[in-house]
């Protein structure tokens, strides 16, 4: 899913993209609103995070380009500004959400999380969306898993590695195959990465993550689930 971030402070713009990057989403990064618009232009994302303060072409005007030609493209502004007017604004020029800065990491993946399923449930798709894993019904378009009446919120890139093991059922996949079919031919991989993922999905879906029954390591290799 990919998403275009637009911001000026290039600190905060870094910051986005990692956290963005590592929930499993592809990043085109816009430092101001002229960037913005071409980046739009030449390849429309499936939403937008944008700042309102911008300089060459502030938030608003963005706004109004990208809805005149995508009223549907989930929107989401940042700012710094805290005025009601401001919001109003914002959200009567098609804006979906208003997240005022500063944020948490943990509001803005939630908003985040909110936003793709939009993106998710828009998308047509020719096979089902949900799909079984080691007792767990995973809404893929919901980024959620159902064990009976529980319900696990799950990260685009943790549907990811789901989707990986329920379509290779008893088969070893190795740290590259995962990296490149998660993250990514652009992304180097790295054993870390995967493993601190696995670790964390793990604590989520297993009953003893220390003795995990759906994700078995493959010391030396890689991992399995045997269904």
């Amino acid at each position: 899913m990919k998403v275009l971030i637009a911001e000026d402070d290039p600190k905060i713009l870094r910051g986005l993209a990692d956290v963005l990057e590592r929930e499993g989403y592809t990043c085109t990064l816009a430092p101001d609103g002229e960037a913005a618009i071409a980046a739009y232009e030449a390849a429309p994302p499936d939403f937008v995070l944008l700042d309102i303060m911008m300089p060459k072409v502030n938030g608003y005007d963005v706004c109004r380009r990208i809805r005149a030609r995508d009223p549907e493209l989930p929107i989401i502004f940042l700012s710094a500004k805290s005025e009601e007017i401001d919001r109003v604004i914002g959200l009567e020029l098609g804006a979906d959400d208003y997240i005022n800065k500063p944020f948490g990491i943990h509001e803005l993946i939630a908003r985040i999380r909110a936003v793709s399923r939009r993106c998710l449930r828009r998308r047509p798709s020719p096979e089902p969306q949900g799909f079984l894993i080691g007792g767990l019904q995973v809404i893929a378009d919901e980024l959620r898993a159902l064990r009976g009446q529980e319900v696990i919120e799950l990260s685009l890139r943790e549907v990811q590695l789901l989707r990986l093991f329920a379509d290779n059922v008893g088969v070893v996949l190795d740290r590259d195959r995962i990296f490149s079919t998660c993250w990514g031919i652009d992304h180097y991989p790295n054993s870390r990465t995967i493993d601190q993922h696995v670790a964390k999905l793990r604590k989520k879906i297993e009953a003893d993550p220390r003795d995990p029954q759906i994700i078995r390591t493959v010391h030396g290799v890689g991992y399995r689930y045997e269904g």
